[in-house]
């Protein structure tokens, strides 16, 4: 029996196939302004590109389905980080995700894999038309295909790991001179030390702390969106592990894909500081 190389994507991808062997054409995506179903983050849910936001990924109303698959990949000094995920949505309610993280050691020829399955559910409110922001709370799975390195540097868990999440996500129309804008606040309940790379919890922590996220943007037409993110990181190991923070520009030029490019400035990684790079997402939708 062959074992998929990605297995995680495998599985939606059997989902994928039963869905739309079950679910009518009517029930496509097209239901949303267009880019108010945000992006893809890094492990694979929708939102920015580091942070999640409370939007559920696709354009689905709430009586539509849909589906998206993103190819993101991180490249600082040292590392380089590449993400393939995919994700259906359910009604404009109920988000689930899958992706896979390869994180490769420059010169090292070292790659760490993990896989993340991760749930989304709107709780309230809709991030344009309700008074108040719309709020989500989700949660990611994520577990190591090889903890090694993990309890090298001396994780407490180096094979898997939860975090749990509450976002809050609004759009102002015309807020900034006549431009839309879109903000995000986010608290992470987590153990995780770069993201799950390096296992989770350590010697100077292994309980869960909350951590604080944030987005800022605005929309300059309907297609092209400028903003910045910043993410709150627990020092689980004690190597310095800092808060993350990037500089973005999405294009949107239709509601099946978006190109997005951010400056990354992710600080120490593993004992290695400084490490800043570009940051380059591709998102479409498949239906």
């Amino acid at each position: 029996m062959k074992i998929p190389k990605y297995p995680a994507l495998a599985l939606l991808q059997a989902g994928l196939t039963i869905v739309t062997l079950h679910t009518p054409v009517a029930l496509a995506a097209d239901g949303k302004l267009i880019a108010t179903a945000g992006l893809s983050q890094i492990e694979g849910s929708g939102g920015g590109g580091i942070v999640p936001w409370a939007t559920i990924s696709g354009y689905d109303s709430r009586d539509q389905i849909s589906a998206g698959a993103v190819v993101t990949q991180v490249d600082v000094d040292d590392y380089r980080l590449t993400m393939l995920g995919a994700s259906l949505s359910f009604y404009d309610s109920l988000e689930v995700s899958v992706a896979q993280q390869r994180f490769e050691i420059k010169g090292a020829g070292i790659d760490i894999k993990q896989n993340i399955v991760g749930l989304k559910y709107r709780l309230y409110g809709d991030v344009v038309y309700s008074d108040w922001p719309q709020l989500s709370v989700g949660m990611q799975y994520k577990h190591l295909e090889d903890g090694d390195i993990a309890a090298a540097v001396g994780a407490d868990n180096n094979s898997s790991g939860t975090d749990f999440y509450l976002a809050a996500t609004k759009v102002h129309l015309g807020a900034i001179a006549g431009y839309n804008a879109v903000w995000n606040l986010t608290a992470r309940a987590t153990k995780a030390n770069e993201m799950g790379i390096l296992g989770f919890g350590g010697i100077k922590n292994d309980d869960y702390e909350i951590m604080f996220e944030a987005s800022a943007g605005i929309l300059f037409s309907r297609n092209i969106a400028v903003g910045i993110e910043y993410r709150q990181k627990p020092d689980n190991l004690g190597l310095g592990e800092d808060n993350w923070t990037d500089y973005f520009i999405s294009y949107i030029p239709s509601k099946d894909f978006n190109l997005t490019l951010a400056w990354a400035e992710l600080g120490t990684i593993a004992g290695a500081a400084g490490q800043s790079g570009l940051y380059l997402s591709l998102n479409g939708q498949l239906w």
